[in-house]
């Protein structure tokens, strides 16, 4: 009688759990009729996106690709558009000596070794062939390779279109020409799998901009490319309550509802709590001056005028000088070759700056300093000493690089608030590297992949600047290739 009532008592627990399994948000079934249908189901506009939709056309499949917001490009758009890759025809020019496995390891070691190595390898080494691939669809770089805010070493290329403009228009124009479909206003809200937890991935429940449900059939595989969450104050708090209340650089559709909706059909997580900033809006202001792009021609000081970090370190060694300051914020400053180094679009965000009071500039160091509000006399002397510094092709105080010492010497001089902004969340879905996505057993979830900043598992615990655009060519190619297969 014992055995026989625990027997109905677990009876009756298995028939409630299977009730609130099968009923679980994200356990989506497959819809009596499919209302669009495509080989390739490509979620999220922007590079990543893109970049898939476009490698899975050249495969001659069908592509859809959704996005949520009026607009395409996501971050992609607004980003600084630094690409890194070793180039031996640009930087022979500029004798500097550089490698695939020189960018392999200072990738690995930047990250705490925190990524897959695996996965580094293919974004290294595969860097160029995705410059290249770009060229190929008409992008065009600056001859000449810089080493931008957070990037380590002198292999960045920069877009000759300012910021990240010149990606959209190149990847949209090859899209148009492949036949590519592209859907805004479509918000993805579930994905679709045979069974709860089992099964290929079959497609996707879509709201459109009036509100009606539209499933969206995948016949060979869903691309998830949908971003990150650093503009979910909530979803980065759970990870790092430090980064609550700060300004966020990222566009108002990072929110990660994606990452969710894949977990939700099995797929796990890697590395949530790798959260990265950049300089940005101090909390309290919202304009987002950037004087910093440039590591040979920038310094940050603080509110006493005084320099307090490496300019051309880590970004997360920044990252912490900055928030532990008293203030949380100082102030990058160039001169006016620094300042003409900025693309116009940066240049124009630094003249609003000057107007709303988050940007300064000034004929002379007094000024400019009695205008950001610092000791003139400290500052003025700051400057003087890394001047010295860049003579002496030492400094002395942080141990800044050789080559990133430029003096700061040419009028008008100019600064900008500098405080802390997420940037960019190296967490996201575990794949390997055929950009499959992977469940908590490390087992593929079939048809269904996933490439850019919703993937985690590729820059471990810190990001090199110049990466994120890379990252999102090379794997945005490998998953819209293989989805197509």
């Amino acid at each position: 009688m014992k055995m026989k009532g625990w027997s109905s008592c677990f009876a009756v627990f298995a028939v409630a759990v299977f009730a609130l399994v099968v009923a679980a948000p994200g356990q989506c079934a497959p819809p009596k009729k499919w209302d669009r249908s495509a080989d390739v189901v490509v979620v999220g506009a922007g590079g990543a996106g893109l970049a898939a939709a476009v490698s899975a056309a050249e495969k001659k499949v069908s592509v859809i690709v959704l996005e949520k917001m009026p607009n395409i490009g996501g971050n992609t758009i607004i980003s600084g558009g630094g690409f890194n890759t070793a180039d031996p025809e640009r930087q022979k020019r500029q004798g500097i000596e550089d490698s695939f496995e020189h960018h392999f390891q200072q990738t690995l070691a930047a990250g705490d070794f925190r990524a897959d190595p695996e996965k580094v390898r293919i974004l290294t080494h595969q860097s160029l062939d995705a410059l290249h691939w770009l060229e190929s669809y008409g992008m065009k770089f600056n001859d000449n390779v810089t080493q931008i805010y957070g990037a380590l070493y002198p292999r960045t290329h920069n877009a000759v279109e300012s910021k990240g403009l010149g990606y959209i228009k190149t990847l949209k124009a090859a899209a148009d020409k492949l036949g590519v479909q592209i859907f805004t206003e479509m918000k993805v809200e579930e994905i679709v799998r045979e069974n709860p937890l089992e099964g290929r991935v079959l497609g996707v429940r879509v709201t459109d901009k009036v509100g009606k449900t539209v499933y969206v059939q995948a016949k060979k595989a869903v691309v998830l490319a949908s971003g990150g969450f650093g503009a979910n104050k909530d979803m980065r708090a759970l990870h790092d309550p430090r980064m609550r209340d700060l300004t966020t650089t990222n566009g108002p559709q990072a929110t990660g509802e994606v990452l969710v909706q894949a977990m939700d059909v099995g797929a796990y997580p890697v590395g949530m709590d790798h959260i990265q900033c950049n300089p940005g809006a101090p909390p309290g202001r919202t304009l987002r001056v950037l004087l910093h792009m440039d590591t040979s021609r920038y310094i940050l000081v603080n509110k006493g005028g005084k320099r307090f970090v490496a300019e051309d370190e880590r970004r997360d060694v920044i990252r912490e000088a900055i928030l532990n300051l008293p203030e949380k914020f100082g102030f990058s400053v160039v001169d006016d070759v620094g300042y003409n180094f900025h693309d116009d679009i940066a240049r124009k965000t630094v003249l609003k700056g000057v107007e709303t009071g988050d940007a300064f500039t000034a004929d002379t160091l007094e000024e400019l300093a009695k205008k950001m509000g610092v000791p003139p006399d400290v500052f003025v002397e700051t400057i003087k000493k890394y001047n010295e510094f860049v003579d002496a092709q030492n400094d002395a105080d942080f141990g800044k690089k050789k080559h990133n010492l430029k003096k700061i010497e040419k009028a008008p001089f100019w600064s900008c608030f500098s405080g802390m902004s997420v940037h960019h969340t190296m967490g996201g879905l575990n794949i390997n590297t055929k950009t499959q996505v992977l469940d908590r057993s490390g087992n593929v979830i079939p048809a269904l992949y996933a490439a850019g900043e919703v993937t985690g598992g590729i820059h471990g615990a810190n990001r090199v600047g110049g990466n994120a655009i890379v990252d999102i060519m090379v794997f945005g190619r490998i998953a819209g290739a293989n989805a197509a297969q």
